[in-house]
């Protein structure tokens, strides 16, 4: 995991998913087939978003990650304001609805 982001009210974490070797692709696969449990096919990754204002978070994965990918890749082109960076995090910020919890 990668802590992208992280200011007064906000913090962006890449979660990058543990994909299996081929060896250990392999051995699920065998195991699968003595055992027929489903085997992982692919890798997840996402982006957690911490709104520290109110204290719940967002984890965005599949088109909902390739989107906030794609703005990640738009920011690296033309380096973003704090603002601006502040401003759409604020719109992903509705979406969240856990508490965030210390473990």
């Amino acid at each position: 995991m990668h802590t992208l982001y992280d200011s007064d009210t906000f913090s962006v974490t890449h979660m990058l998913a543990n994909a299996p070797d081929a060896q250990t692709r392999a051995q699920l696969a065998r195991d699968e087939a003595e055992q027929k449990k489903p085997v992982p096919i692919m890798a997840r990754h996402g982006f957690e978003i911490v709104d520290k204002r109110v204290g719940k978070e967002v984890y965005l994965d599949g088109s909902w990650a390739e989107l906030f990918q794609q703005q990640i890749a738009a920011w690296q082109v033309k380096t973003p304001t704090q603002e601006e960076v502040e401003d759409t995090l604020e719109s992903y910020a509705g979406l969240a609805q856990n508490p965030v919890v210390v473990h």
